[in-house]
């Protein structure tokens, strides 16, 4: 390995859509982030169904991928911003519905806190749209206490 090179770290992406073929989105996005540079999918969640939290709309399709990835935190976050933008992502006010959401939820162990990204994503442990495939795909980052938190947010599992 040339020494310009990061290292490798475990990475993780929460997916979202809420519009149009919200299923079909999510399912592409996983084959994107397969196709990202510097990056490789180690594993992918379930895709599950959720009510919006904290937004209105219509219901989520939501999955967590864990990336072996080079790229650096912001390297990442960039390259998931163009996949939403790919997608017609807009962002007409906070918590909108949303034709893809990709959130870098952990990169490693970095702890960073910037205008632009703060990771590990500040509320993670919120939210059963992420704890609940984050817990199927890397369980050593969820703890019993961090579901029991979420038991009331509704989560379906979807058939694949």
């Amino acid at each position: 390995m040339a020494d310009d090179i990061e290292p490798s770290v475990l990475a993780c992406v929460a997916l979202g859509a809420n519009l149009g073929d919200a299923r079909a989105v999510v399912q592409q996005a996983l084959c994107d982030l397969a196709n990202l540079d510097g990056s490789r999918v180690v594993r992918i969640s379930s895709l599950y169904r959720t009510a919006p939290y904290e937004a209105f709309g219509p219901d989520f399709i939501n999955a967590v991928a864990l990336l072996e990835t080079h790229l650096t935190p912001l390297e990442l976050l960039h390259g998931l911003q163009k996949m939403e933008l790919d997608q017609g992502r807009q962002r007409p006010y906070k918590n909108a519905p949303r034709t893809l959401d990709l959130d870098l939820i952990f990169h490693g162990e970095m702890q960073l806190i910037t205008p632009e990204l703060t990771l590990p994503h500040p509320r993670y442990r919120e939210r059963a749209f992420v704890l609940v495939p984050l817990f199927e795909v890397c369980p050593e980052r969820v703890s019993s206490e961090f579901l029991k938190a979420v038991s009331h947010q509704p989560i379906e599992k979807l058939k694949p």
